[in-house]
């Protein structure tokens, strides 16, 4: 059934995470100026975002598109009320958020063995037990930095098919049970369905309740949206998107594209939902992160469409800040 809303009058409320940041630039090859991604952060700001994965603490040399992510969170930081996220694969990269004073980190988790192993080189079970090492860590520094347990292919895997619902519910919990203070579920391959979405997000808010804080959908297959819908319905009200429906995942083949971030809060505004973003402004940064990412390969409907008649007069857009003029020279 749909979230019941506060009071009579009231909207029910959702939150979009931006990840393009973190889970869209690692998937593609252009490596994307420190500049422009602080000037994405602001303009995303502006246009009423409040949670946003800035970049993720792993090895530079693995990853050069996110190497930068120290000095993207120290910017974050400097944004009143902004949530900063960062992905973390191992204690290493905790200590190192940690250290930055990021808001929340993400450890992902796989339920398919034969993904986590090509991701992360450890089974489901020794990441759960590094996320007893990280909250040992965490607590130890005094730190109110959040811990988010990411349990991906949670609807199945390219790389080993089938993944059993009940072997994903037992990861979540035992994710909790080691210390994560929340967790989240993610189609990484977009093999999840409307009904195996409410299905699988019914049973794990019947497990954990509210600390199922976040859904992560892919639209590999055109299902995103409609997945989200889904999610929704069973009471989540946090969902994962990126900018231009960029994303995937290196170590499985065909993930490509998450949904896409101004669809997203298109659907839900259309629907009723407060996101607090306005729809135009994302649309409007949209098309200059698309000149920052010429070549490669974008997704997404409602830019080609453009708004309804029936959405916000042009008023009522919120500006987005324009790029420092030595960022607008690096993307002529």
């Amino acid at each position: 059934m749909l979230p019941p809303d506060t009071a009579p009058s009231a909207r029910p409320c959702a939150i979009v995470r931006e990840v393009g940041l973190r889970d869209g630039l690692q998937s593609i090859a252009t490596i994307v100026p420190t500049g422009f991604k602080t000037a994405w952060i602001d303009a995303a700001y502006a246009a009423g975002q409040r949670e946003i994965e800035v970049g993720s603490f792993v090895p530079a040399r693995l990853l050069p598109q996110l190497g930068d992510t120290a000095e993207v969170l120290a910017h974050a930081k400097t944004l009143p009320g902004l949530v900063a996220s960062v992905l973390v694969p191992n204690l290493k990269g905790a200590e190192r958020a940690i250290d930055c004073g990021a808001d929340l980190m993400v450890v992902p988790l796989s339920a398919s063995q034969a993904h986590s192993l090509a991701n992360l080189r450890k089974t489901p079970d020794e990441v759960v037990a590094e996320v007893a090492r990280i909250r040992a860590a965490r607590d130890a520094a005094g730190s109110r930095t959040l811990i988010e347990g990411g349990v991906g292919t949670a609807f199945g895997c390219t790389l080993q098919g089938d993944v059993a619902e009940s072997e994903v519910l037992r990861l979540m919990q035992a994710l909790l049970d080691a210390g994560a203070d929340r967790v989240s579920l993610a189609d990484t391959v977009g093999y999840a369905d409307p009904a195996s979405v409410e299905r699988l997000f019914g049973k794990a808010r019947a497990l954990v309740g509210e600390r199922l804080a976040c859904a992560h959908f892919h639209d590999t297959r055109g299902m995103g949206l409609a997945n989200a819908y889904a999610a929704w319905r069973t009471g989540v009200t946090r969902f994962d998107a990126c900018l231009a429906g960029i994303g995937g995942c290196p170590h499985a083949p065909g993930a490509s594209g998450n949904v896409t971030t101004e669809d997203l809060v298109f659907m839900l505004e259309r629907m009723g939902v407060a996101t607090g973003q306005d729809v135009a402004a994302l649309l409007v940064l949209r098309q200059r992160v698309a000149g920052w990412l010429q070549g490669e390969t974008l997704h997404g409907t409602l830019w080609q469409a453009g708004l309804p008649k029936t959405a916000a007069p042009a008023a009522a857009v919120v500006p987005v800040p324009a790029a420092p003029a030595t960022l607008a020279a690096i993307s002529a």
